[in-house]
């Protein structure tokens, strides 16, 4: 079974990334493609010590047919795939994606949290998509620090026309809002949009 999620490979201007980047842009597995760059919480930075600042990131439809793609392009710097396995909800609307905020679970992950959790992102108006999922890093170097919530991830798709900093502070109110409920759902990063791609 095809499994959607989004991938986040780090921007370098070398061969093999230029190669990744047209096969996105012509490839039927990928949806959305862009340009983004990426801030990432204390937590995140202690667990990925070699990160990138900006990335490609790109929404796809069909998880094994990227991991093919980008385990050719076998960088140092830690690749991010996110793959859904619960979507939360969906707001159908024509705004353009402004910011990918993902989180991760530390507990508080029953069903009846998440029904709770997904009713609060659910009344957040500048989030059109709430999806929960998993994490795996395609990379050539093996990391000193195992992520522990790689099972535990939450992703909302932020649409507006406010600046990074704005919504970066709404999604800290939401994420605010949720451990109000007992739900221990911390920031991992934040994609900031620059350029829509594709």
């Amino acid at each position: 079974m095809s499994q959607g999620g989004y991938v986040c490979v780090p921007y370098l201007q070398n061969p093999a990334f230029n190669e990744l980047k047209n096969d996105f842009e012509k490839s039927d597995s990928v949806n959305d493609l862009y340009f983004v760059t990426a801030t990432f919480s204390e937590d995140g930075r202690a667990y990925f010590p070699s990160r990138s600042n900006t990335y490609l990131l790109a929404r796809f439809n069909d998880r094994s047919q990227i991991m093919t793609e980008i385990e050719k392009c076998n960088q140092a710097t830690p690749t991010f795939v996110f793959t859904k396995n619960e979507e939360l909800f969906e707001r159908l609307e024509e705004e353009s994606l402004n910011l990918l905020s993902i989180y991760y679970l530390e507990y508080g992950d029953t069903p009846s949290d998440v029904s709770d959790l997904g009713f609060i992102v659910a009344k957040r108006n500048r989030v059109r998509r709430a999806e929960m999922g998993n994490l795996r890093l395609s990379s050539s170097q093996i990391q000193k620090f195992t992520f522990p919530y790689t099972e535990n991830l939450i992703v909302l798709e932020v649409s507006s026309d406010s600046k990074h900093q704005a919504d970066n502070k709404y999604c800290e109110k939401t994420r605010k809002e949720v451990q109000r409920k007992g739900i221990g759902m911390t920031n991992l990063l934040n994609m900031s949009v620059i350029e829509r791609l594709k």
